[in-house]
C-alpha cells in the first residue's frame, strides 16, 4: 500500500502549499482561503467554510464563478462515511432545441463566440441553489453567513492582480459591447490596474440581499425577473469601444425556467484503484467515469515498475480511449446502467488490450462496446473532438472531525457571456455552448445536443479517494475538458509514481483527449520523457497551462496536507487552522 507523503518541512498557514492539524482550505485566491479558514477556526465545518470560499470567489474569481453559473458538489461525510455528490449544473431553457446553435439563414453551426456572447448561450445558473442545498443538508449555518462577509469583500474591494487584469483584457472586445460589463470591469475605458482596488457595490447588495431573504429571490423573485430581461433582451452598449463582428442573440430563458431549477443528488461514480476508493461526479458531469475508466484501464499495468516515460504512454492512451468512451456514450439523458457499464473492469480489460508499448495508437481511437459481453480489443463506430471551455474553479475543504468537500464550480468561459446583468454585478454563464452544436457520432445517437431542460455534458471532475473507508486524498481542478486529464495525471503521480502531493501539482502536464495530437506544457514537452514520447509516436501541442488544482490529503496522526498551483494561474492558496 502507498505510503502516506511526508509533510512540508515547516507549517505553514499560507502560501501554495500548508502542512497542519485543524481543517485545512485550498483554493486559487488567498482571500477565499483566509475566508474558509476563519469559518473553520469559528467552528464551523467543512461546508461552512467551502460555502464561504465560494461566495468569496464570486467576488475576487468573478470570470470563473459566481452566482450566475453552476458546478459540482461532492462532500464525504464523516459521521456515516458516505460519499454524496449535488449536481448543479446549469439547464437549458425549455424551449431550447437541438438546433439551437444552427444559423437558420445558413443552415451552418453558428461561430462559436457568436454562440456564447449572447443570451443563447446561459443556462439557468445553479450555482445559488447548490449552495442554499449543502447549507441545509450537511451544513452547521445557513447560507447568509457566508454570503454577509462576501459581500463586504465586494463592497471594500481587493486588490487587482496580473491574472485578474489579464482576463479582462482578454475580454475588453467582449466586454465593451454591453453597458452594465463595461462599467463595472473596463472603468475608463481600460481594464483595471494591477496594483488598483476592485470594488463591486451592485454584487454587495445582491448578496445582502439573497442573505436577508433568500434564494428564492433569485429564483423567483427581483433578482430573476432581472436575469431573464438580460438574457432576452442583452443590454448592449450604444456606442462599444471595440466593434464586435457577430450580432448579439437574445436567449429563450424565461421565469418559469427559473423556478422549475432544481439541485439533483446522483449516486457519485466509484471504482477501486490499487485499494484505493476513487469517488467522482455522474451525469452530466463525464468527470467521473472518464477519470474512473482511465484508472480501470490503468490498473491493468504496474506503473511503478516501468520507466515514467513508459508510465506516462500508457496514461496519455488510456486518456484517449476513455475519451472516446465519454464522447460516444455520456450526456444528461445517460442511463445509470450504462454509466456502470463504462466502469467495469471487463470493460476496461477489452480498452487496456489496444494499447501497445511500442507506439501510440492513432488518433482519434474508436469507442468501446459496454454490452458486458467483453471480448479482446472490440470496438464500435464513432467518435467526436473534446470541447474546449478553459474558465473554472476548483475548492477543497476538510475540517477537524474529517469531513471533506471537493467542489468545481464555474461560468464557464473565462468571462462568461460577457453579460452583467444591471444593478446585480454578477456574469451570467455561456454554460449551454458545453453542448455539441451539430451531431458528432455519425450514425449514432449524440448523447450531448441541446434540448428543452437539459443539461450540457461537462468535464468538472472533483474527486474524493477514500483508503479503509476514510479520506486519503480530494482534488479538483478547472481547464474545460483538461480537467480530466489534469486530475487523472495527479493521481497517477500520487498514487502510482512515488511523487509527494506538491510534486503531483506542480508535475508538467499532458492532456491526451482522443486527438490527433497531445496538448502539452512546454516543460513536459522539453523533458526526457516527453523526448521518449516523441519517438513512440505522439506528437504535441504546446499550451503555456494546463488546470490549476487544488487539493488536500490526510496524513497520520489528523495532520493535513493542503496543495494548490505553486505557479499555474497566478499560484494558489493553501492555509490550515493551526
Amino acid at each position: 500500500m502507498l505510503a502516506p507523503a511526508a509533510p512540508a518541512a515547516a507549517e505553514t498557514r499560507s502560501g501554495p502549499t500548508a502542512s497542519g492539524y485543524g481543517g485545512a482550505v485550498a483554493s486559487v485566491d488567498p482571500m477565499a482561503t483566509a475566508a474558509g479558514l476563519e469559518v473553520l477556526r469559528r467552528g464551523g465545518n467543512a461546508v461552512d467554510a467551502a460555502l464561504a470560499v465560494a461566495a468569496t470567489l464570486g467576488v475576487t474569481e468573478p470570470f470563473s464563478s459566481g452566482i450566475g453559473g453552476g458546478g459540482f458538489f461532492v462532500y464525504y461525510d464523516a459521521r456515516t462515511g458516505r460519499v454524496s455528490t449535488l449536481d448543479g449544473r446549469e439547464t437549458a431553457p425549455r424551449a431550447m432545441t437541438e438546433t439551437a446553435f444552427v444559423d437558420p439563414a445558413t443552415g451552418q453551426p453558428l461561430a462559436f463566440q457568436e454562440a456564447r456572447v449572447s443570451g443563447l448561450s446561459a443556462g439557468v445558473p445553479g450555482s445559488l441553489a447548490t449552495w442554499d442545498t449543502a447549507a441545509r443538508l450537511w451544513g452547521t449555518r445557513p447560507l447568509s453567513a457566508a454570503l454577509r462577509p462576501a459581500a463586504q469583500v465586494a463592497r471594500d474591494g481587493f486588490p487587482v492582480d496580473a491574472t485578474f487584469a489579464q482576463q479582462v483584457s482578454d475580454n475588453a472586445t467582449a466586454f465593451s459591447q454591453f453597458e452594465p460589463t463595461a462599467r463595472l470591469f473596463l472603468p475608463g475605458g481600460a481594464p483595471p490596474a494591477v496594483g488598483s482596488t476592485m470594488r463591486n457595490p451592485d454584487l454587495a447588495a445582491t448578496y445582502e440581499l439573497l442573505a436577508r431573504r433568500g434564494v428564492d429571490t433569485f429564483y423567483r423573485g427581483e433578482i430573476g425577473r432581472d436575469i431573464v430581461a438580460t438574457v432576452q433582451r442583452p443590454p448592449v452598449a450604444a456606442g462599444p469601444a471595440q466593434p464586435w463582428p457577430y450580432a448579439i442573440r437574445p436567449g429563450g430563458m424565461t421565469q418559469d425556467d427559473l423556478r422549475a431549477y432544481e439541485v439533483r443528488r446522483p449516486a457519485p461514480t466509484r471504482i477501486s484503484y490499487r485499494g484505493y476508493d476513487v469517488y467522482g461526479m455522474a451525469t452530466p458531469s463525464s468527470g467521473g467515469s472518464t477519470v474512473g475508466e482511465s484508472l480501470n484501464i490503468l490498473e491493468r499495468s504496474d506503473l511503478r515498475a516501468l520507466p515514467k516515460s513508459q508510465a506516462l504512454h500508457r496514461y496519455l492512451e488510456a486518456s484517449a480511449l476513455a475519451f472516446a468512451d465519454r464522447n460516444r456514450y455520456v450526456g444528461d439523458y445517460t442511463p445509470r446502467p450504462l454509466l456502470d457499464a463504462l466502469l467495469t473492469d471487463g470493460f476496461a480489460g477489452e480498452r487496456a488490450c489496444l494499447i501497445d508499448p511500442a507506439k501510440a495508437l492513432a488518433k482519434p481511437v474508436q469507442p468501446g462496446v459496454p454490452d458486458g459481453r467483453y471480448q479482446r480489443c472490440a470496438t464500435a463506430p464513432g467518435g467526436a473532438a473534446p470541447d474546449q471551455g478553459q474558465s473554472t474553479t476548483n475548492l477543497t475543504v476538510a475540517d477537524k472531525w474529517g469531513n471533506v468537500v471537493e467542489y468545481t464550480l464555474t461560468i464557464e468561459q473565462i468571462g462568461g457571456n460577457g453579460i452583467v446583468v444591471p444593478g446585480r454585478g454578477f456574469l451570467l454563464n455561456n454554460e449551454l455552448t458545453d453542448f455539441n452544436f451539430t451531431p458528432t457520432q455519425g450514425t449514432e445517437r449524440d448523447p450531448n445536443l441541446p434540448g428543452p431542460g437539459k443539461r450540457p455534458r461537462s468535464s468538472m471532475a472533483p474527486t474524493i479517494v477514500l483508503q479503509h473507508g476514510r479520506p486519503f486524498l480530494a482534488v479538483g481542478s478547472p481547464g474545460g475538458s483538461t480537467i480530466i486529464t489534469t486530475v487523472l495525471q495527479i493521481l497517477v503521480n500520487r498514487l502510482d509514481l512515488g511523487m509527494t502531493l506538491p510534486e503531483a501539482l506542480a508535475a508538467p502536464r499532458a492532456s491526451q483527449r482522443n486527438t490527433a495530437s497531445v496538448t502539452a506544457e512546454p516543460a513536459f514537452i522539453a523533458s526526457p520523457e516527453g523526448q521518449a514520447l516523441a519517438g513512440l509516436g505522439h506528437t504535441f501541442t504546446p499550451m503555456a497551462e494546463i488546470g490549476a488544482a487544488t487539493a488536500v490529503e490526510f496524513l497520520p496522526h489528523g495532520r493535513l496536507l493542503a496543495c494548490a498551483e505553486p505557479v499555474r494561474r497566478g499560484s494558489g492558496s493553501a492555509g490550515t487552522v493551526r
